[in-house]
């Protein structure tokens, strides 16, 4: 497993340790972990279109 290492505004700290708080979940990291798990499978389409467009940018740039 990999750390993460990320930057984020006190009103988000403060949301997240009361859902650790409530018992929600078990810890920050586990809600991170969710988070970031729920973000990908929810956008992972456009994600995925997104990469493949800028690939072939990429490679359009490259071969000039």
């Amino acid at each position: 497993m990999k750390t993460v290492q990320a930057q984020i505004p006190d009103e988000l700290e403060r949301q997240i340790d009361e859902l650790v708080e409530r018992g929600l979940f078990p810890t920050r990291q586990e809600l991170i972990q969710e988070a970031i798990r729920r973000f990908l499978d929810t956008h992972r389409p456009e994600l995925m279109e997104r990469f493949f467009h800028e690939d072939v940018e990429w490679g359009l740039r490259g071969r000039t």
